[in-house]
């Protein structure tokens, strides 16, 4: 079972040997949000999925809750139906970013209940270098009616047919998150450390190409998602991880730890790197950045 990690020779052998791999690909492009469903088109990792993390796997935005703002559970247990996810299923996600949108996708598999699953190390990149195939043009999700009936973790159970989810089901998140009252109570006493994903030159309020404010929430500190990994694009190794985290969060217990970015997407990239460096139990703000400036009475501070 795979539950952090995949490598690309991992994944190949798998699929050689005709294991019942549920793959995802999650390429995306901020600034061309066309991009990535393009280029799974073109090429991916034979029998993948593609998932759009602005037509699919976000909610409505409203202009207040964020530029990712997460869909309501139910609806989100419901889409993972239709793409054959089942409680046994062993799933394996990937990009061409890193690992920022593959491990936003995991944490939501997380929150959904589902534990098996696995963000590809390397991304598409490692897939080509490892002498993986790629397959052109889409494929098509099971839909309710070929795919597992069972629900998943967290979901609600489904009628016969899996036709719809029943109307007050239980669907209760498996991983807790914060909203920005919490975020915001915390400012005055503190009782989690915040900490930003995104460039420092975001964080400090130099400069802000994606939201229409530029700072940061006072208190919070900066550790760009980038630093998770090493030069080849693969994370760096669980000890060296935990080493930089300590290092940044002293003595704060990682169930204190609250992870925010611009919308929620590169937070997701830090709090699995603590998973990895086994510093289990933080949190997400799904609504970061983008939300918090929403509104202008929240304060904002700017420099290091």
């Amino acid at each position: 079972m795979y539950t952090m990690l995949v490598s690309a020779e991992q994944l190949r052998q798998g699929l050689k040997a005709q294991e019942p791999w549920l793959i995802f690909d999650v390429r995306h492009d901020l600034a061309d949000h066309d991009a990535g469903r393009r280029n799974y088109e073109e090429g991916h990792i034979p029998g993948a999925l593609y998932l759009d993390h602005e037509r699919q796997l976000s909610a409505p935005r409203t202009g207040r809750n964020g530029r990712h703002p997460l869909p309501a559970l139910r609806d989100f247990a419901g889409l993972m139906r239709t793409q054959g996810l089942a409680p046994g299923t062993q799933v394996a996600v990937y990009d061409a970013s890193g690992g920022m949108f593959a491990a936003h996708l995991w944490w939501m598999l997380r929150w959904l209940g589902h534990e098996k699953a696995a963000v590809l190390d390397g991304g598409w990149q490692a897939w080509l270098q490892a002498g993986g195939e790629a397959q052109r043009g889409p494929n098509t999700a099971p839909g309710r009616d070929r795919g597992a009936l069972d629900p998943a973790p967290g979901m609600p159970q489904a009628d016969a047919g899996g036709a719809s989810l029943p109307e007050g089901g239980a669907c209760v998140p498996a991983m807790p998150t914060v909203d920005a009252d919490t975020v915001l109570a915390n400012i005055g006493q503190p009782v989690f450390k915040v900490v930003d994903a995104r460039a420092p030159e975001r964080f400090r309020g130099e400069t802000e190409p994606m939201d229409p404010v530029a700072g940061h929430i006072p208190g919070a500190l900066n550790r760009p998602n980038s630093l998770n990994l090493a030069p080849d694009g693969r994370f760096k190794p669980a000890a060296q991880l935990r080493g930089e985290f300590t290092a940044l969060l002293g003595d704060t217990a990682p169930g204190q730890v609250v992870h925010q970015c611009g919308s929620g997407i590169t937070a997701s990239h830090n709090l699995f790197a603590m998973e990895l460096a086994d510093l289990r139990g933080s949190v997400l703000y799904p609504g970061s950045w983008s939300e918090w400036c929403s509104d202008p009475a929240r304060p904002v501070a700017t420099g290091g």
